[in-house]
């Protein structure tokens, strides 16, 4: 299971991007992430877990959680 921090986040688009811890890997927020999640608002720096589903060769982050696994 994926982890990391959030490095921005828009909360009128719900969309963002999460780093990982080394820096060098980030993974898109969409809206559909933001649908499955209980979760609609995030902070900058703000640690949480999530899954990467390939969608169409493209991997996506599904089940975003606050926290660390």
């Amino acid at each position: 299971m994926p982890q990391g921090s959030i490095k921005e986040y828009d909360v009128n688009d719900r969309t963002g991007v999460i780093v990982s811890d080394d820096g060098e890997t980030e993974w898109e927020i969409d809206t559909v992430a933001m649908d499955t999640g209980m979760f609609r608002f995030f902070r900058t720096g703000q640690r949480v877990t999530f899954d990467l589903m390939d969608e169409d060769g493209v991997k996506k982050v599904r089940n975003l959680r606050i926290g660390l696994a």
